[in-house]
């Protein structure tokens, strides 16, 4: 592979042209993502360590002009068209990168999206926390709202604190989960910068590419609505996994694997 400004991590032995994973944060380092409940071993996965990251290293561009970055992995890789797996904030990375190469990106699996900012559609997190959330969720979801971090330990600190909103439970797996992936205020607030004022009225008029969103029923940081909006205005396929949070390969990896076993062996 060429000479990058951006680490790449190759995950499974699949057949087929290679996937691109986009992880979110945003800027966590993608050691998150784990084995992706083994999903590259139906087509190989390379994950993008996005500009920020820990072995990438500087700071994101902004997410519209880091889309850039996928095409010259995608480049990279010999592909003139691909497939793209995005979880969470990484998803504002597929979508800007199809909007702005809308012959490169074959089709996207749109994991978990933070979706109000595309859809419009408020969250509907309080309502959903009112159902079943753990004491632990409920003071997440708090925290959320009132967290305003200032400094790089700050930062880790109120990521740490808001990790429950992010799970279904909160047992010593999902505990031990919210501590891989390194993360930096820098880096988020990076991610954000230069983003053209009419972004997200590009990306709606965008002839989309065949799109799966995946939603979990008890993710906070999401929503629920919000995220179905948004995969209809997209012309998306939509699963929503039950008992599951923001990180479906982690609480619902047979369901989570199966659903994206399904969309990247072919068209729907």
């Amino acid at each position: 592979m060429l000479a990058l400004p951006f680490a790449v991590t190759a995950l499974g032995d699949g057949v087929g042209d290679p996937v691109i994973v986009l992880p979110g944060g945003p800027c966590r380092g993608p050691e998150y993502l784990g084995d992706f409940a083994g999903v590259g071993d139906v087509r190989p996965l390379i994950v993008l360590h996005p500009r920020g990251t820990p072995r990438s290293g500087g700071l994101s561009r902004g997410w519209w002009a880091d889309a850039s970055d996928v095409i010259l992995l995608a480049d990279a890789l010999g592909l003139s068209s691909f497939d793209v797996i995005a979880h969470s904030a990484g998803t504002r990375l597929a979508l800007a990168t199809a909007a702005q190469f809308t012959s490169r990106v074959g089709s996207m699996a749109l994991i978990t999206p933070p979706a109000s900012w595309l859809s419009g559609t408020p969250s509907d997190a309080e309502s959903i926390a009112e159902d079943w959330a753990t004491a632990e969720a409920r003071e997440a979801l708090a925290a959320m709202t009132t967290d305003d971090p200032a400094t790089e330990s700050e930062f880790r600190v109120a990521f740490r604190r808001q990790a429950p909103a992010s799970y279904a439970r909160w047992t010593a797996v999902e505990q031990a989960h919210a501590t891989i992936g390194a993360v930096s205020l820098a880096s988020a607030e990076a991610w954000f910068i230069d983003i053209p004022p009419d972004a997200t009225d590009r990306i709606r008029a965008t002839s989309h590419p065949r799109a799966l969103v995946v939603a979990g029923s008890r993710d906070l940081l999401t929503g629920v609505k919000p995220v179905a909006d948004y995969a209809s205005l997209l012309g998306a396929s939509y699963t929503l996994i039950e008992d599951c949070g923001h990180y479906p390969w982690i609480e619902q990896p047979e369901t989570f694997r199966h659903r994206l076993a399904s969309w990247l062996t072919g068209p729907e």
